[in-house]
């Protein structure tokens, strides 16, 4: 086995170009990859060196999630390929079996059987350890796993089927299996690319995760990280290579020359400065109001979105941001409470929002925001068509004339109107999701985490557009975990815990170090309720007796269960009484 260097002696290393380096994990010199129409990926160079992490960045469809195919034997390189792994040269496509053990990938979507418990999906196509006759021991690999487990700081049940854990826990569950062929080696140096791990994890997740990652790394490993939250992309990896536009802009620079202001200007091409654009407010009058409104985790929300205003949601999963847009617009459950647009009442229905003016954008669009197999000339009217029908019948060239305008305000790459939507990338997908609704004009713009999972070029043209249309006098709600966005986006911003809207910060209260206090708060959301310092006593009204009036401030959350009643005679005379009260009562009082 090659040797391991300290993180410390490696990053000086690596910055001072010695000749001690380690001999290259995974050398590639020339890599390309032609579609019919587009270059996805034009001879790119990427060096891998044992015990490091390797970050590979760029904007979606700069090529990234080309080169993970191509890795990952997926997809054919051109002709021409030239790749060294472990000091010898490899065919991608042809690869063999015990070199490609050595590369594992863990992909946004995990790749999870989620019907299958984690012992199930750790033995996916690696087999489980057996016992006489063939048995699978079970209790070996549920320690196996809950031993693996435990060094990201997670102890689920691995017996119980993964879409019953959390994010962190599932992403955990994806590496210990993309490891798990590595156990018997006794050289560990193989490559472990991460493809957007953390998407969906919240700090304390990343961190372990990250501690994973590093102990990997200092066991000779190679990580490959790739991913769009440039602050982790500083504080994890060693170097960075840059993509853009199919090409590699920047090979392996180490992060001690880099800053993100540096590292934006690579992978965009130029600074952005203007990634907010700074718009006056000129609010109106309220467009969307909401009256006590509950859903599965909404409590009695209250809010007016004003024309021509961004207002922001904030808060931690689970506290009811997550849910509100999507309640507002009737995709999710809205079990009491209002929704009015112009002082007009809409239904809890999507086809009686989108009839009102309301549209709606959801974190989740590949499930919920669009049809992977359409077209994007299909996929971008599909909302509103009546402009471009004669006679029942659609104008195609006036249509695709339509549709090639608001790809190309969006800045939609490479804009091919004929292509499937789930042939573009995340960020280039997101943009056409958001024409899709711009385009029929709405009063409210209902927007649930509008830059997840997309680079920096897509959220500079995402917010371009959010600034446009609420200049245009559109009112527009925009629900997100990032603090920095919310603060530089929203006029004004409402916090959230506990299904209910705990503060309100606009102007100067309006900060990022403020909004993160707020929504991390702990106290009580029950600081409006009276709760009386000693136990209610309970005690059965005898019907000779006056029942006293119980004041509703003296209620409290936990009330003493009552005695048991003193029951005269058996069943048949407690018929008889219960009898006699309900007809005696609607006759003025209980006859005796």
């Amino acid at each position: 086995m090659s040797q391991i260097h300290s993180s410390d002696t490696r990053d000086r290393q690596i910055a001072q170009g010695s000749g001690s380096d380690p001999a290259p994990l995974m050398r590639i010199r020339s890599i390309s990859k032609t579609y019919p129409g587009q270059v996805a990926l034009d001879r790119a160079a990427l060096e891998i060196r044992p015990g490091e992490v390797h970050a590979l960045v760029g904007q979606n469809g700069s090529g990234k999630s080309t080169l993970i195919k191509l890795l990952a034997g997926y997809v054919k390189a051109d002709h021409g390929a030239d790749l060294e792994f472990l000091g010898q040269s490899v065919d991608l496509w042809g690869m063999p079996s015990d070199i490609r053990r050595r590369i594992s990938i863990v992909h946004q979507d995990l790749g999870l059987v989620p019907t299958l418990s984690t012992i199930e999906n750790l033995g996916l196509g690696l087999g489980y350890e057996t016992g006489p006759g063939g048995r699978i021991r079970w209790r070996a690999e549920a320690k196996a796993a809950q031993d693996a487990l435990l060094r990201f700081g997670l102890a689920p049940d691995v017996r119980q089927p993964v879409a019953t854990l959390s994010a962190a826990e599932r992403a955990a569950v994806a590496i210990v299996r993309a490891l798990k062929g590595w156990d018997d080696l006794d050289d560990r140096r193989g490559l472990l690319i991460l493809d957007e791990p953390t998407a969906s994890l919240d700090r304390g997740e990343v961190d372990a995760l990250f501690r994973e990652v590093r102990r990997v790394v200092d066991q000779g490993a190679g990580v490959l990280f790739v991913s769009h939250m440039l602050d982790e992309v500083l504080g994890l990896a060693d170097r960075v290579t840059v993509l853009r536009d199919g090409r590699v802009v920047a090979a392996g620079v180490p992060v001690g020359e880099l800053d993100e202001a540096e590292l934006i200007r690579l992978i965009v091409g130029r600074p952005v400065d203007d990634l907010y654009p700074s718009t006056p407010v000129r609010t109106g009058r309220a467009v969307l109001e909401a009256e006590m409104v509950f859903g599965i985790t909404l409590r009695g929300v209250g809010l007016k979105i004003h024309r021509g205003e961004v207002l922001g949601v904030a808060g931690l999963v689970g506290s009811g941001r997550d849910e509100l847009a999507g309640a507002l617009f009737g995709m999710t459950p809205r079990f009491a409470g209002k929704v009015l647009v112009d002082k007009t009442k809409v239904f809890v229905s999507p086809r009686d929002s989108i009839r009102a003016g309301i549209a709606f954008v959801p974190a989740d669009r590949k499930a919920l925001g669009l049809d992977p197999e359409e077209r994007l000339v299909r996929h971008v009217p599909l909302p509103r068509l009546g402009g471009f029908q004669r006679r029942g019948v659609l104008a195609q060239r006036a249509l695709r004339a339509d549709v090639a305008g608001w790809v190309e305000d969006l800045e939609v790459q490479p804009p091919l109107l004929d292509r499937r939507m789930e042939k573009f990338s995340g960020g280039n997908q997101q943009k056409a999701v958001l024409a899709r609704w711009l385009r029929t004009e709405p009063k409210v713009l209902l927007l649930d985490e509008p830059t997840q999972g997309v680079d920096i070029g897509a959220k500079a043209a995402i917010y371009r557009k959010i600034a446009e249309a609420a200049a245009e006098g559109m009112a527009v709600l925009v629900a997100s975990s990032d603090a920095e966005e919310l603060v530089h986006l929203c006029d004004r911003v409402l916090v959230m815990r506990a299904g209910m809207i705990t503060n309100e910060l606009f102007g100067e209260s309006l900060t990022e170090e403020r909004l993160v206090a707020e929504t991390l708060r702990t106290s009580s959301n029950r600081r409006m309720m009276k709760t009386a310092r000693e136990p209610v006593r309970v005690t059965v009204i005898r019907d000779d007796t006056d029942a006293p009036m119980v004041d509703i401030d003296d209620a409290v959350d936990e009330v003493a269960p009552p005695p048991a009643p003193a029951v005269r005679g058996g069943r048949f005379s407690a018929w008889v009484r219960r009898a006699a009260q309900r007809f005696g009562a609607g006759r003025g009082g209980v006859q005796r």
